[in-house]
């Protein structure tokens, strides 16, 4: 049996986040939130472009979905302002994984044919209000469309004694058994709503409860139960915590079993205080939530290794670490891949912003970007012909040059490695 899904929908109007497509009122920063779904256990994001026309707006919304998408882990789904197929292409290039178009317009279908022959249909949707588009267009919707955002729940009966297409569910309020209800039924792949944006912090606990009533949901469940754990003489484990995307250490805690479940069933990190003597949840007073990437036992069972993203500081005393006394350092050459692609790419943007005198970065930049492509195309012909060549280091020469290079056209055009990585990870 196939996962349910919670999504949560995204309203843009001039590049911010709003109420709904008739309530323009603003919610508050869409990158902070978008930050907060990616953790909380939203398993899929709609975005909807509440522009109208091919003006300065529909840009500024096509830059932020852009922005969001190079932070965001988990599926997009973006939508709104579709009215050629060049808008399609637009929202793939900006990082979506799927385009929903819009079932009320007329050339909805055209469009259709056209994006799951060129992207495939897995990442074409389509939002739908009444049952007569569904009726009209059965045969085109099943082979164009992968899934369907039901926008009046009332229609749902009917829906599905016409198409076997998967929906996912717009729903307002939250009512527990209107939601279990709902996703019981075959046809029904998940629900979204205005009450999802309302329990965005209690999202996993909501799919815990969902999961115990039979609906299977993305949600945390552990291989070890707390008794294979080996406990310290306080009846704890320790708990070292770790940045999941950069692994820099850090805190140390302890759980003891009720810290132990509530971490596994609310998706958030949660401790016993020895000091208070007492359960606390991360960030339940200063909002610096430790959201759940991975639990991992040590080899004697004895320690736990918690990866987690961070929202704000991990120390009481505002620094990211609770680690930072310096006791003793020895300087080392960084091998990390990506730390060293950081790093060059870092001296090299910090070269464009503040140039210096006799940079030959700086002079590429002067030059302009017709300059740069020459050498990114120089740098090219270079490693073809040091492939030739039986002596590994002058490819492996050639190579590093023209990564130089190519970090510099990345800097030039505001790419960064991550969007790079997150484009290959896709793949």
């Amino acid at each position: 049996m196939d996962d349910k899904n919670i999504a949560i929908t995204i309203y843009l109007k001039n590049g911010k986040a709003v109420k709904g497509p008739d309530d323009f009122t603003p919610v508050g920063d869409v990158f902070e939130k978008a930050e907060i779904y990616n953790d909380c256990g939203v398993d899929k994001i709609f975005i909807f472009d509440l522009s109208e026309d091919d003006d300065d707006e529909h840009e500024l919304n096509l830059q932020t979905i852009k922005e969001l998408n190079r932070t965001l882990e988990i599926k997009v789904c973006a939508g709104g302002n579709i009215k050629r197929f060049e808008d399609i292409k637009k929202l793939f290039y900006a990082g979506c994984l799927q385009v929903m178009l819009n079932g009320s317009k007329q050339n909805s279908i055209e469009l259709a044919e056209k994006a799951s022959k060129r992207f495939g249909k897995d990442r074409i949707l389509v939002s739908v209000k009444n049952v007569n588009f569904i009726f009209k267009n059965k045969e085109a919707m099943e082979e164009n469309f992968h899934e369907m955002l039901v926008l009046d729940k009332k229609m749902l009966d009917a829906v599905e004694n016409i198409t076997t297409i998967p929906s996912v569910v717009a729903v307002d309020d939250y009512n527990l058994e209107e939601l279990l209800d709902l996703l019981k039924r075959e046809s029904v792949r998940g629900v979204t709503g205005r009450f999802v944006a309302d329990m965005d912090h209690e999202i996993m606990l909501l799919k815990t409860k969902l999961s115990s009533h039979g609906i299977h949901m993305v949600n945390f469940s552990s291989s070890l139960e707390w008794s294979d754990l080996k406990l310290n003489s306080d009846g704890m484990v320790p708990v070292i915590v770790q940045d999941y995307r950069t692994d820099e250490v850090l805190m140390l805690a302890y759980m003891n079993e009720e810290a132990f479940k509530q971490t596994i069933s609310s998706g958030q990190m949660t401790y016993f205080s020895r000091s208070r003597q007492t359960i606390w949840r991360k960030g339940e007073t200063s909002g610096h939530i430790q959201y759940v990437k991975s639990l991992t036992a040590d080899c004697d069972f004895d320690t736990i290794l918690a990866k987690v993203s961070q929202i704000g500081a991990a120390c009481h005393t505002g620094s990211p670490s609770c680690f930072f006394h310096s006791i003793l350092r020895k300087e080392y050459i960084e091998k990390n891949p990506l730390k060293v692609f950081e790093e060059v790419y870092g001296i090299i943007s910090d070269r464009k912003e503040h140039p210096k005198e006799g940079s030959y970065t700086n002079y590429l930049f002067d030059k302009g970007i017709d300059k740069i492509l020459k050498k990114i195309g120089e740098e090219n012909t270079e490693i073809v012909i040091a492939a030739k060549n039986p002596n590994p280091e002058e490819i492996k020469y050639e190579i590093s040059d023209y990564i130089y290079h190519l970090m510099v056209l990345m800097v030039e055009r505001g790419i960064t490695w991550e969007d790079i990585i997150q484009e290959l990870s896709k793949r």
